[in-house]
């Protein structure tokens, strides 16, 4: 990644006079349209850091002296980054925000508007595998985000962030190109040995019921030993850490989304007419767009992560010319959860409803669930999941210098990722307890924290009855193969060649095995669990930090069940009285409620990427009365993809519920299709000191983002239930091109005193090819039908007057067709509903799905301003750092608008301030962190409905204290201010999720031999 950078005319040399001036910038802007990139890397080899203004003075010269626009964070001491998390360090960077976990933790980096996918991750110049799972029954995303969770930051010694194209980096990194430098021992001119130890304290524990919580204190420890022998030819570097923390995280959220319509529609979901007689329900009745929610939920989860990372790294120096490296990279991390969730599914039986009257579209200000009986079934979610992520990376390197004029860099790397279930129940599993005791339920979207009124339902355990189950084994893996060769031959001291190939070869699968049970009319009866554990917390004191949680109209307590008590309890019933007319075994009942983990009977996505990359570049400097440097450069890159998918095809339908049909699954099927594409990318790098202090920098060049593994599968995945309107499905596109991004960066820089600098710069990034979806109607499985529409239905239809209320027609069928082919009626629960299945027959109407499929849309632009600061207040040991980011882009979501759309998720303003002191024994820095409100995506459970996060701030504070030469004493403080994290649809009343989580305190010491 690194090359030495060749001599640059040192500006305080020469006589700065106006008309020459004038006419050699005319000329070197010239220049600027007309040449291409010189690798901006810079080699941070001979640095030796001591503190924090050091580190900051190494990171200002990375800057300073690179080639394109480079920003860089570089750790104090090896075994001393600034930061526990390298995303958090990261976000300190102009241009950089982050994306958090549940758990609050930075895990993924978006630059200037471009989001974590399209973000190049290197370690030590080679391309790293990400196999991440999202959190809970996501599944594995399949995007080529980097999880920066995995990584301990103990062993890095630098982050350097390149924000211009050049044909030496490896494509992929639109936004910006993110090398992580670790620790190698020849590049130290002294034995370094360490041990740290830390105790971490997470408030967030304190927030979650008793039987949740975690370790009130978990421990971090970490050592580094590098040393070099026998004259400085051989050095071994040895390197670990292990973490464990203990959190929790509390949300409010709605799954299903939200339901957009045009006033007057009469489509599911939509508002009731308006009455002709009496008092119309509906309050400010919208009169053009409008959403009504799905659901209200209610989640506390206790969480629990375990890493361990390491690295070896030896090498041997036979002579000054010649070089050999080999090292190892691990890291194992394990993430295990309990959650328990409350929630209501509204069926949308609106009550008195008040809706918005500004903005271009009327969200609910009220919303009204309307169950008068007090029959309703509030769900309470027993979820536990579990995962383990291993990753692994073996290199070979060899750095030979031919002659005083050539070099030549070999680099090999096999890399591995891999993400897999860590519990008897898989990756993810869930027991729905209903609790048929709920009424009318209020749903208030006035405050920070969505309100919901529960009105006279009580706890009734004579109410509680299984109402289904899901078990989840997800899999994904990555392995990245790949070597690269480049030289480097210097003409003069003005004039240098780089030129260099490339071949990578990337291996990707993802993989889950679904047992879902809809039993949504219950199993067994609701006497049969009254002795299920189920105890109780206040629902306002889970989010006592957010606004709207002492409110008097919040329902107080939130029930939770016991995962344990209630699975042997379901074990029992379906062992006693069974369920469906079979009373199962031990065996059977067991099974019932655990995963299969033979991912070759489900869902099996593999993908093959194998790419081929050649560039060259000229750098020159010239000898001018304006000191200026130009760097040329060409990359061809040419890919070819291949996708073999295996998905579970739909062999036949039951209608079990009143709105869903639940789709039989058949024996899978394997498909594949390929695709290829190739690309030429120029870029040009240009640089000038107008005076000794102040350089003029312009940079233009094309980048590509490949599109995420998930985007390439082939095969048609529809999932196991459809509903009246039929079903939904999803498939990929091999054939899908990148992003093509062309890139141009200007900025200028003023040094005006030592460690202390300006910095302003402006960017605009012309992005094509973006990736949309597009959806079509099809039936991929011959033979599949519905029982809605067929002869059954229509009778049923007559005979409620054209009423499409599934209740009416589901019990005129039962009552009329009880005991004909297709009708298996089971039993009638207490509202007087018949309970039974209703399978679609051969003469019925086919299934039709709703199939999206990913493809290439237009473009438009991203273009924003970055401003730099950074002072030092003499030798008083204060200093401060600041800087803002301003972004904008024409890929913005419509929110006036239904219609599929290719947004640009992540685009946000985002700023930074720092200030710190240090002396010879204290050093203390405190950062606020800030990140406007960006567009996380564009679909949510309800469908084409943005997901916005809205702006969020927070505050660190690190104090360390020396003792002698060898000891310090350090603590760390996160999240000082206890922020929030909210996400909202089209209107901010529109809630998607509020999550709470709270402070972090680390506590510890270091000791340097």
């Amino acid at each position: 990644m690194s090359s030495e950078k060749f001599q640059r005319l040192n500006a305080s040399q020469r006589r700065f006079k106006p008309v020459a001036v004038a006419c050699h910038l005319t000329a070197a802007l010239c220049a600027v349209s007309s040449a291409q990139a010189q690798d901006n890397t810079q080699s941070l080899d001979t640095v030796v850091v001591t503190g924090i203004r050091k580190s900051l003075d190494t990171t200002l010269n990375l800057k300073r002296t690179a080639t394109g626009l480079v920003d860089g964070i570089v750790s104090e001491d090896i075994g001393k980054f600034p930061d526990t998390n390298l995303a958090e360090s990261m976000q300190r960077i102009a241009g950089v925000s982050i994306d958090r976990n549940a758990s609050g933790e930075g895990q993924q980096v978006t630059v200037r508007g471009v989001g974590p996918a399209f973000n190049l991750v290197l370690l030590n110049g080679r391309q790293m595998p990400s196999a991440m799972i999202s959190q809970g029954n996501g599944g594995a995303n399949g995007t080529r985000a980097f999880d920066f969770a995995n990584l301990a930051s103990d062993a890095v010694s630098a982050l350097e962030v390149y924000k211009t194209a050049r044909s030496s980096s490896p494509t992929g990194g639109i936004g910006a190109t993110i090398n992580i430098k670790t620790a190698r021992p020849l590049d130290s001119k002294e034995r370094v040995a360490s041990i740290g130890l830390k105790a971490n304290y997470d408030g967030s524990n304190s927030r979650v019921p008793d039987q949740f919580k975690g370790s009130s204190a978990t421990p971090e420890v970490s050592g580094i030993y590098s040393d070099s022998f026998a004259d400085r030819t051989i050095g071994i570097s040895l390197s670990a850490s292990y973490s464990k923390r203990d959190s929790g995280s509390n949300k409010a959220y709605t799954q299903n989304g939200w339901r957009t319509f045009a006033a007057n529609s009469t489509d599911w979901g939509a508002v009731p007419a308006k009455p002709a007689t009496g008092t119309d329900p509906i309050t400010n009745r919208p009169t053009g767009l409008y959403s009504t929610s799905v659901d209200m939920r209610y989640v506390t989860t206790g969480l629990q992560r375990e890493r361990l990372n390491g690295q070896a790294v030896l090498q041997f120096a036979p002579s000054k010319d010649l070089k050999f490296t080999v090292d190892y990279t691990m890291s194992n991390n394990t993430f295990k959860a309990k959650e328990a969730e409350m929630s209501s599914w509204f069926n949308f039986s609106f009550g008195p409803t008040t809706f918005t009257t500004g903005g271009p579209v009327a969200s609910p200000l009220v919303q009204t669930a309307l169950f008068p009986n007090n029959d309703h079934d509030l769900s309470l979610n027993s979820i536990i999941y579990a995962q383990k992520s291993k990753n692994g990376s073996t290199g070979f390197n060899t750095e030979w210098k031919v002659s005083n004029d050539l070099k030549v860099d070999l680099d090999v790397h096999h890399s591995t990722a891999k993400t897999s279930p860590d519990s008897p129940y898989g990756s993810y599993g869930l027991m729905d307890l209903g609790m048929f005791s709920q009424g009318t339920a209020v749903a208030y979207y006035d405050q920070k924290l969505p309100i919901f009124n529960l009105g006279t339902t009580k706890f009734e355990a004579s109410r509680l009855q299984l109402t289904g189950s899901q078990f989840v084994n997800n899999l994904s893996e990555q392995t990245v193969d790949q070597w690269q060769a480049k030289a480097t031959y210097k003409f003069d001291a003005e004039n240098k060649l780089l030129a260099g190939l490339g071949f990578t070869k990337t291996k990707d699968r993802r993989a889950s095995r679904n047992n879902q049970h809809d039993d949504w009319g219950g199993v067994g009866s609701q006497g049969q669990y009254a002795n299920v554990t189920v105890n109780s917390t206040s629902l306002g004191g889970l989010f006592s930090q957010i606004p709207g949680s002492s409110d008097s109209r919040l329902h107080p307590t939130f029930w939770f069940a016991d995962f344990d008590s209630f699975r042997n309890q379901s074990i029992k019933v379906l062992t006693t009285t069974g369920h469906n007319g079979k009373v199962y075994s031990q065996a059977e009942a067991e099974a019932y409620f655990l995963t299969d983990p033979d991912f070759t009977r489900g869902n099996d996505w593999r993908t093959n990427e194998k790419s081929q990359a050649a560039y060259v570049q000229w750098d020159h400097a010239f000898d001018t009365e304006l000191p200026m440097n130009v760097s040329l450069g060409l990359r061809y890159e040419s890919t070819k993809v291949s996708a073999s998918s295996q998905v579970v095809p739909r062999v036949s339908s039951s209608w079990g519920s009143q709105n869903e049909i639940a789709l039989a699954a058949g024996s899978p099927t394997f498909g594949s299709s390929d695709g290829k594409y190739s690309y030429v990318l120029p870029s040009i790098d240009w640089d000038t000191d107008l005076a000794p202090n102040l350089k003029l920098r312009a940079s233009y060049g094309h980048n590509i983002g490949r599109p995420g593994f998930n985007l390439l599968v082939g095969g048609v995945d529809t999932g196991g239930n459809a509903n009246a309107g039929g079903g939904s499905g999803s498939t990929g596109n091999p054939a899908l091109k990148p992003l093509l991004s062309k890139n141009l960066d200007a900025s200028l820089e003023y040094y005006y005193a030592k460690s202390s600098y300006v910095a302003a710069g402006a960017f605009y990034k012309k992005v094509t090819d973006f990736f949309g979806t597009r959806s079509v109607t099809m039936t991929p499985f011959a033979g599949l039908t519905t029982p809605i529409g067929g002869a059954y239905y229509k009778a049923g239809l007559a005979a409620c007057g054209g009423n499409t209320q599934p209740l009416c027609i589901r019990n005129y069928i039962f009552n009329n067709f009880k005991g004909q082919a297709g009708v298996n009626q089971t039993g009638v629960n207490g509202t007087g509903e018949i309970l039974g299945t209703i399978a679609g027959l051969p003469g019925d109407p086919a299934l039709t799905f709703q199939v999206t499929t990913p493809s290439n849309e237009g473009g438009d632009n991203i273009k924003g301003l970055e401003l730099n600061a950074q002072h030092m207040f003499g030798n008083s040991g204060f200093g401060v750092q600041g800087n803002y980011t301003f972004v904008r882009t024409g890929l913005k979501f419509r929110n006036d608008s239904v219609t599929s759309q290719a947004p640009l998720p992540g685009v946000s303003n985002s700023a930074n301030l720092v200030g710190f002191y240090e002396d010879s024994t204290w050093s203390v820095r405190a950062a606020y962190n800030w990140r406007g409100e960006f567009l996380a995506n564009s679909v949510d459970g309800g469908g084409s409905n943005p997901v916005y996060t809205e702006a969020y701030g927070q505050v660190d504070v690190s104090v360390g204290y020396k003792i002698g030469k060898n000891l310090t004493l350090q603590a760390d403080l996160i999240n000082l201010n206890d922020g929030y994290i909210r996400q909202h649809g089209r209107t901010v009343e529109q809630l998607q999720s509020v999550i709470q989580t709270g402070r972090r305190y680390l506590i510890g010491a270091r000791y340097r031999f």
